[in-house]
Protein backbone atom coordinates (compact mmCIF):
# COMPACT_ATOMS: atom_id res chain seq x y z
CA UNK A 1 0.00 0.00 0.00
CA UNK A 2 1.46 3.10 -0.98
CA UNK A 3 1.21 6.36 0.61
CA UNK A 4 1.38 9.61 -1.01
CA UNK A 5 1.85 12.95 1.03
CA UNK A 6 -0.01 15.92 -0.41
CA UNK A 7 2.10 19.02 -0.22
CA UNK A 8 0.27 22.06 0.79
CA UNK A 9 -1.17 24.29 -1.54
CA UNK A 10 1.64 27.68 -1.95
CA UNK A 11 0.02 30.71 -0.04
CA UNK A 12 -0.92 33.26 -2.71
CA UNK A 13 1.37 36.63 -2.15
CA UNK A 14 -0.90 38.94 -0.32
CA UNK A 15 -1.82 41.86 -2.58
CA UNK A 16 0.01 45.56 -1.20
CA UNK A 17 -2.26 47.65 0.14
CA UNK A 18 -3.08 50.62 -1.97
CA UNK A 19 -1.31 54.05 -0.37
CA UNK A 20 -3.65 56.83 0.42
CA UNK A 21 -3.40 59.61 -1.60
CA UNK A 22 -1.05 62.21 -0.15
CA UNK A 23 -2.84 65.02 1.65
CA UNK A 24 -2.24 68.62 0.98
CA UNK A 25 -1.59 70.49 3.65
CA UNK A 26 -3.58 73.09 5.16
CA UNK A 27 -2.59 76.61 3.18
CA UNK A 28 -0.86 74.81 0.50
CA UNK A 29 -2.14 75.73 -2.96
CA UNK A 30 -3.31 72.79 -5.50
CA UNK A 31 -1.02 71.82 -8.46
CA UNK A 32 -3.18 74.43 -10.41
CA UNK A 33 -3.12 77.11 -8.41
CA UNK A 34 0.68 76.90 -8.65
CA UNK A 35 1.03 76.40 -12.53
CA UNK A 36 -1.86 79.36 -12.83
CA UNK A 37 0.59 81.70 -10.11
CA UNK A 38 3.64 80.82 -11.90
CA UNK A 39 2.68 81.29 -15.25
CA UNK A 40 1.19 84.99 -14.45
CA UNK A 41 4.90 85.57 -12.81
CA UNK A 42 6.39 84.44 -15.83
CA UNK A 43 4.46 86.65 -18.18
CA UNK A 44 4.95 89.58 -15.64
CA UNK A 45 9.01 89.12 -15.69
CA UNK A 46 8.65 88.95 -19.53
CA UNK A 47 6.45 92.44 -19.67
CA UNK A 48 8.84 93.90 -17.34
CA UNK A 49 12.07 92.88 -19.58
CA UNK A 50 10.83 93.34 -22.96
CA UNK A 51 11.33 96.95 -22.67
CA UNK A 52 14.89 96.25 -21.62
CA UNK A 53 15.20 93.86 -24.26
CA UNK A 54 13.82 96.54 -26.59
CA UNK A 55 16.39 99.20 -26.33
CA UNK A 56 19.14 96.86 -26.11
CA UNK A 57 18.11 95.24 -29.72
CA UNK A 58 17.66 98.78 -31.55
CA UNK A 59 21.03 99.89 -29.79
CA UNK A 60 22.46 96.83 -32.61
CA UNK A 61 20.99 98.89 -35.65
CA UNK A 62 23.12 100.69 -37.48
CA UNK A 63 20.46 103.53 -38.71
CA UNK A 64 18.52 105.59 -37.01
CA UNK A 65 15.65 104.46 -38.62
CA UNK A 66 16.03 100.38 -37.91
CA UNK A 67 13.46 100.90 -35.22
CA UNK A 68 10.86 101.04 -37.47
CA UNK A 69 11.57 98.02 -39.24
CA UNK A 70 13.11 95.97 -36.20
CA UNK A 71 13.56 92.52 -38.63
CA UNK A 72 16.95 94.28 -40.57
CA UNK A 73 18.56 94.81 -37.63
CA UNK A 74 19.07 91.18 -37.43
CA UNK A 75 20.97 91.28 -40.98
CA UNK A 76 23.54 93.82 -39.81
CA UNK A 77 24.08 93.79 -36.10
CA UNK A 78 27.02 96.11 -35.26
CA UNK A 79 28.40 98.02 -32.05
CA UNK A 80 29.25 101.17 -34.10
CA UNK A 81 26.85 103.05 -32.14
CA UNK A 82 28.36 102.50 -29.44
CA UNK A 83 31.59 103.09 -30.42
CA UNK A 84 30.31 106.70 -31.42
CA UNK A 85 28.58 107.46 -28.34
CA UNK A 86 31.72 106.93 -26.40
CA UNK A 87 34.23 108.55 -28.82
CA UNK A 88 32.00 111.28 -31.12
CA UNK A 89 30.11 112.48 -27.98
CA UNK A 90 30.35 113.90 -24.29
CA UNK A 91 29.47 111.39 -22.97
CA UNK A 92 32.29 110.97 -20.77
CA UNK A 93 31.82 114.12 -19.14
CA UNK A 94 27.94 113.37 -18.44
CA UNK A 95 28.96 110.24 -16.86
CA UNK A 96 31.24 112.17 -14.63
CA UNK A 97 28.71 114.98 -14.28
CA UNK A 98 26.23 112.62 -13.28
CA UNK A 99 28.13 110.16 -10.84
CA UNK A 100 29.28 113.64 -9.29
CA UNK A 101 26.43 114.69 -8.49
CA UNK A 102 25.15 111.12 -7.56
CA UNK A 103 27.74 109.75 -4.98
CA UNK A 104 27.31 113.22 -3.15
CA UNK A 105 23.53 113.15 -3.01
CA UNK A 106 23.89 109.65 -2.14
CA UNK A 107 26.24 109.96 0.82
CA UNK A 108 24.81 113.29 2.08
CA UNK A 109 21.41 112.18 1.60
CA UNK A 110 21.73 109.10 3.32
CA UNK A 111 23.61 110.50 6.45
CA UNK A 112 20.58 113.30 6.61
CA UNK A 113 18.26 110.54 6.37
CA UNK A 114 19.77 108.23 9.15
CA UNK A 115 20.49 110.87 11.70
CA UNK A 116 17.01 112.15 11.06
CA UNK A 117 15.09 109.13 11.50
CA UNK A 118 17.45 107.74 14.36
CA UNK A 119 16.34 110.88 16.37
CA UNK A 120 12.97 110.20 15.63
CA UNK A 121 13.20 106.29 16.77
CA UNK A 122 14.97 107.27 19.50
CA UNK A 123 14.19 110.87 21.10
CA UNK A 124 10.79 112.13 21.95
CA UNK A 125 11.03 115.85 21.52
CA UNK A 126 8.10 118.54 21.08
CA UNK A 127 7.13 117.97 17.24
CA UNK A 128 8.58 114.73 16.34
CA UNK A 129 5.54 113.47 15.21
CA UNK A 130 4.74 116.28 12.91
CA UNK A 131 8.14 116.81 11.51
CA UNK A 132 7.85 112.76 10.35
CA UNK A 133 4.37 113.93 8.66
CA UNK A 134 5.80 116.93 7.13
CA UNK A 135 8.34 115.14 5.32
CA UNK A 136 5.28 112.71 4.00
CA UNK A 137 3.63 115.45 2.90
CA UNK A 138 6.67 117.18 0.77
CA UNK A 139 6.24 113.48 -1.27
CA UNK A 140 2.99 114.43 -2.24
CA UNK A 141 3.97 117.59 -4.58
CA UNK A 142 4.49 116.43 -8.36
CA UNK A 143 7.68 117.52 -10.01
CA UNK A 144 5.83 119.90 -12.38
CA UNK A 145 4.55 121.98 -9.29
CA UNK A 146 8.01 122.25 -7.53
CA UNK A 147 9.98 123.41 -10.64
CA UNK A 148 8.90 126.98 -10.45
CA UNK A 149 9.61 127.98 -6.87
CA UNK A 150 13.33 125.22 -7.12
CA UNK A 151 14.27 127.48 -10.09
CA UNK A 152 13.63 130.77 -8.08
CA UNK A 153 15.05 129.76 -4.65
CA UNK A 154 18.29 128.70 -6.45
CA UNK A 155 18.15 131.79 -8.47
CA UNK A 156 18.03 133.87 -5.71
CA UNK A 157 20.69 131.65 -4.19
CA UNK A 158 22.90 132.42 -7.07
CA UNK A 159 22.98 128.28 -7.58
CA UNK A 160 21.69 127.36 -10.62
CA UNK A 161 24.20 125.65 -13.32
CA UNK A 162 25.44 124.50 -10.11
CA UNK A 163 26.36 121.06 -8.87
CA UNK A 164 25.61 122.02 -5.55
CA UNK A 165 22.36 124.05 -6.16
CA UNK A 166 21.50 119.76 -8.13
CA UNK A 167 22.42 118.18 -5.12
CA UNK A 168 20.32 120.14 -2.34
CA UNK A 169 17.13 119.69 -4.76
CA UNK A 170 18.08 116.09 -5.25
CA UNK A 171 18.74 115.70 -1.33
CA UNK A 172 15.06 117.02 -0.52
CA UNK A 173 13.72 114.50 -2.92
CA UNK A 174 15.46 111.21 -1.24
CA UNK A 175 15.77 112.40 2.37
CA UNK A 176 11.88 112.42 3.11
CA UNK A 177 11.13 108.76 1.89
CA UNK A 178 14.97 107.51 3.38
CA UNK A 179 14.46 109.04 6.97
CA UNK A 180 10.80 107.36 7.21
CA UNK A 181 12.46 104.11 6.05
CA UNK A 182 15.17 104.16 8.44
CA UNK A 183 13.42 105.17 11.17
CA UNK A 184 11.29 102.33 10.91
CA UNK A 185 14.19 99.72 10.50
CA UNK A 186 15.94 101.49 13.52
CA UNK A 187 13.06 100.53 15.57
CA UNK A 188 13.31 97.08 14.90
CA UNK A 189 17.28 97.68 16.28
CA UNK A 190 16.18 97.08 20.33
CA UNK A 191 16.80 99.89 22.77
CA UNK A 192 19.38 98.00 25.02
CA UNK A 193 21.79 98.44 22.79
CA UNK A 194 21.85 101.97 22.95
CA UNK A 195 22.16 101.73 26.65
CA UNK A 196 24.77 99.39 26.77
CA UNK A 197 26.96 101.99 24.80
CA UNK A 198 26.44 104.92 26.96
CA UNK A 199 27.47 102.60 29.70
CA UNK A 200 30.54 101.97 27.85
CA UNK A 201 30.71 105.51 27.80
CA UNK A 202 29.69 106.17 23.92
CA UNK A 203 28.34 109.68 23.18
CA UNK A 204 24.81 109.59 21.62
CA UNK A 205 26.81 110.28 18.64
CA UNK A 206 29.41 107.75 19.26
CA UNK A 207 26.45 105.09 20.08
CA UNK A 208 24.66 105.95 16.38
CA UNK A 209 28.12 105.86 14.64
CA UNK A 210 29.14 102.72 16.20
CA UNK A 211 26.79 100.57 17.17
CA UNK A 212 23.54 101.33 15.71
CA UNK A 213 24.71 102.49 12.05
CA UNK A 214 26.39 98.65 11.32
CA UNK A 215 23.67 96.82 12.56
CA UNK A 216 21.30 99.07 10.48
CA UNK A 217 23.32 98.46 6.74
CA UNK A 218 20.35 96.51 5.27
CA UNK A 219 18.26 99.79 5.74
CA UNK A 220 21.02 101.69 4.58
CA UNK A 221 21.77 99.63 1.62
CA UNK A 222 18.04 100.45 0.07
CA UNK A 223 18.19 103.86 1.27
CA UNK A 224 21.27 104.49 -0.49
CA UNK A 225 20.26 102.31 -3.42
CA UNK A 226 17.04 104.66 -3.86
CA UNK A 227 19.02 107.88 -3.50
CA UNK A 228 21.81 106.84 -6.08
CA UNK A 229 18.80 105.90 -8.85
CA UNK A 230 16.71 108.93 -7.71
CA UNK A 231 19.83 111.25 -8.90
CA UNK A 232 20.90 108.93 -11.67
CA UNK A 233 17.98 108.83 -13.86
CA UNK A 234 16.60 112.21 -13.26
CA UNK A 235 15.91 114.72 -15.94
CA UNK A 236 13.41 117.54 -15.15
CA UNK A 237 15.39 119.29 -12.27
CA UNK A 238 18.79 118.80 -14.01
CA UNK A 239 17.58 119.57 -17.58
CA UNK A 240 15.93 122.73 -15.74
CA UNK A 241 18.91 124.04 -13.55
CA UNK A 242 21.74 122.91 -15.22
CA UNK A 243 22.05 125.45 -17.93
CA UNK A 244 25.61 124.57 -19.54
CA UNK A 245 26.40 121.86 -22.01
CA UNK A 246 29.40 121.18 -19.70
CA UNK A 247 27.51 120.39 -16.52
CA UNK A 248 24.86 117.69 -18.36
CA UNK A 249 24.48 114.68 -16.37
CA UNK A 250 23.88 111.74 -18.30
CA UNK A 251 19.97 111.53 -18.32
CA UNK A 252 19.71 115.51 -20.00
CA UNK A 253 22.84 114.32 -21.95
CA UNK A 254 20.61 111.86 -23.34
CA UNK A 255 18.45 114.61 -24.56
CA UNK A 256 20.25 115.86 -26.95
CA UNK A 257 20.08 113.41 -29.55
CA UNK A 258 16.57 114.12 -30.38
CA UNK A 259 15.90 117.51 -31.72
CA UNK A 260 13.21 119.18 -33.24
CA UNK A 261 13.99 118.40 -37.02
CA UNK A 262 16.30 114.98 -36.16
CA UNK A 263 15.90 111.69 -34.04
CA UNK A 264 18.66 109.54 -33.46
CA UNK A 265 16.86 107.01 -31.74
CA UNK A 266 19.90 104.37 -32.42
CA UNK A 267 22.32 106.72 -30.56
CA UNK A 268 19.83 107.28 -28.24
CA UNK A 269 19.40 104.00 -27.18
CA UNK A 270 23.21 103.25 -27.07
CA UNK A 271 23.67 105.31 -24.37
CA UNK A 272 20.54 104.29 -22.67
CA UNK A 273 21.92 100.63 -22.63
CA UNK A 274 25.69 102.37 -20.82
CA UNK A 275 23.47 104.37 -18.03
CA UNK A 276 21.82 101.11 -16.97
CA UNK A 277 25.50 99.46 -16.34
CA UNK A 278 26.34 101.40 -13.39
CA UNK A 279 22.58 101.12 -11.70
CA UNK A 280 22.64 97.31 -12.56
CA UNK A 281 26.30 96.99 -10.87
CA UNK A 282 25.09 98.65 -7.68
CA UNK A 283 22.13 96.70 -7.81
CA UNK A 284 24.02 93.88 -7.78
CA UNK A 285 26.01 94.77 -4.83
CA UNK A 286 23.44 95.91 -2.58
CA UNK A 287 20.72 93.41 -3.29
CA UNK A 288 21.60 91.02 -0.61
CA UNK A 289 20.37 93.34 1.91
CA UNK A 290 17.54 95.05 -0.23
CA UNK A 291 14.62 92.54 0.79
CA UNK A 292 15.87 92.74 4.51
CA UNK A 293 16.28 96.86 4.47
CA UNK A 294 12.44 96.87 2.78
CA UNK A 295 10.29 94.55 5.14
CA UNK A 296 11.84 95.46 8.40
CA UNK A 297 11.57 99.57 7.81
CA UNK A 298 8.26 98.51 6.01
CA UNK A 299 7.02 96.70 9.30
CA UNK A 300 7.30 99.40 11.61
CA UNK A 301 7.16 102.67 9.60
Amino acid sequence: MSTTTERPAPIAAAAPAAQPAKARRRGEASPLAKALSHGALILASLIALFPVAWILYVSLGPDKTDYLHPGDILDKMTLANYSTVLSDTDFFTWFGNAFLVSGITTVFGVFIAASTGYAVSRMRFPGHRPLMWSLLVTQMFPIAVLIVPMYTILSELDLLDSYLGLILVYSTTTVPYCAWLLKGYFDTIPVEIDEAGRVDGLTPLGTFWRLVLPLARPGLAVAAFYSFLTAWAEVAFASTFMLSSDKYTLAVGLQTFVSEHDAQWNLMAATAVLIAIPSSVLFYLVQRHLVTGLTAGASKS
